[in-house]
């Protein structure tokens, strides 16, 4: 139960600017108390974590795989006066971080999918077609770049990547198109790559810049975005409380598919075979809490664009024991970012 106003602890530095997509709704879900722990898995600028401090006297761990990130928090982690802690690490890796933090469960995580505004706000971060930059689109500071990707991926895995990442239907066009201008020179820059797929994909009068997909399906391949999300959610699985709760947003189908499958699978009750004892069937782990996904009224999506495609999905973590450590969310069938890097078939 959310604490009531005159009890809510103000937290007025940070990045006061960002104001987090359906917000309100994530932490009435998240059920915010006075002593809890919150894991915010994907801290960004902050907008979640400052929503959750200000909701009750509890702490939180910001959990962000980019520096800059972190490093911008440090004004709210002031402000928090020590109920804030961020941790700079991938948000697979959030029930080592909560036990490196001390904590061997936690009330609440929540997840905010794909790329920042922060981050597509810089051109020397390389996500944005719009403005020229290197080819980057590391989320983290290690790891293959997309011009690596780009140079080593066959035009089959390309075609491949963009076709059931960024979901674009003249992916072997493109493909075809970026390997014929790398055996010129190689792609290194943003507006580089954004001209090659302008001359495929043709732009159509109030429709998504041409090279939208390509960006989109190249940075989820690079961050291993899907792969990460599942190895959370199992992650976060194991670390909630008994009635602690989970919340997604999603702005990609992708993501929230794996979310939905995640929690259809682990919210079902055992007996689904009549060859199999009773006792053979794991107990839901998760109470499903959205039927359906919560979206953004016509005023949040006026307000900011960007909440357009937002679904948030949450569910309370019963008294089972933790399922398995296996996905039980189905991920794309792709080759992995080592193996297209390192050129293997």
């Amino acid at each position: 139960m959310m604490a009531s106003s005159d009890s809510m602890p103000a937290v007025a530095g940070g990045l006061a600017r960002h104001i987090p997509v359906l917000g309100r709704r994530a932490v009435e879900f998240l059920a915010v108390r006075d002593g809890g722990i919150y894991i915010d898995a994907t801290f960004g600028a902050g907008g979640y974590s400052r929503e959750i401090l200000g909701a009750a006297n509890c702490s939180v761990i910001g959990i962000d795989r980019d520096q800059r990130a972190i490093a911008l928090g440090a004004d709210l982690v002031q402000a928090a006066g020590g109920r804030l802690v961020l941790v700079e690490d991938r948000f697979s890796n959030l029930l080592a971080v909560a036990r490196s933090c001390g904590y061997a469960a936690v009330d609440g995580v929540i997840f905010d999918l794909g790329v920042s505004s922060m981050q597509l706000e810089g051109a020397e971060r390389g996500f944005s077609f719009r403005l020229d930059g290197p080819l980057d689109m590391r989320m983290g500071g290690g790891g293959p770049s997309a011009a690596d990707v780009v140079a080593a991926a066959s035009e089959r895995e390309l075609a491949a990547i963009i076709a059931t990442l960024g979901e674009e239907r003249h992916a072997r066009a493109v493909a075809r198109a970026i390997a014929a201008r790398r055996r010129v020179a190689p792609i290194k820059t943003t507006r580089a790559l954004a001209a090659i797929v302008e001359r495929v994909v043709r732009a159509r009068p109030g429709a998504i810049h041409p090279a939208t997909r390509t960006f989109q399906g190249l940075r989820i391949f690079v961050n291993e975005e899907l792969p990460e999300l599942a190895a959370a959610l199992t992650a976060a699985e194991q670390v909630l409380k008994p009635g602690g709760r989970l919340v997604a947003v999603a702005f990609h189908s992708l993501e929230d598919r794996i979310v939905k499958s995640f929690l259809a699978g682990r919210s079902r009750k055992g007996g689904g075979s009549r060859h199999l004892p009773e006792a053979a069937a794991p107990a839901a782990t998760f109470r499903v809490l959205t039927k359906r996904p919560i979206v953004p009224d016509d005023a949040e999506i006026n307000a900011n664009p960007r909440a357009r495609s937002a679904k948030l999905r949450a569910a309370e973590r019963t008294d089972a024991h933790p399922a398995a450590a296996t996905s039980a969310a189905p991920l794309p069938r792709l080759p992995s970012l080592a193996d297209v890097v390192r050129g293997r078939p």
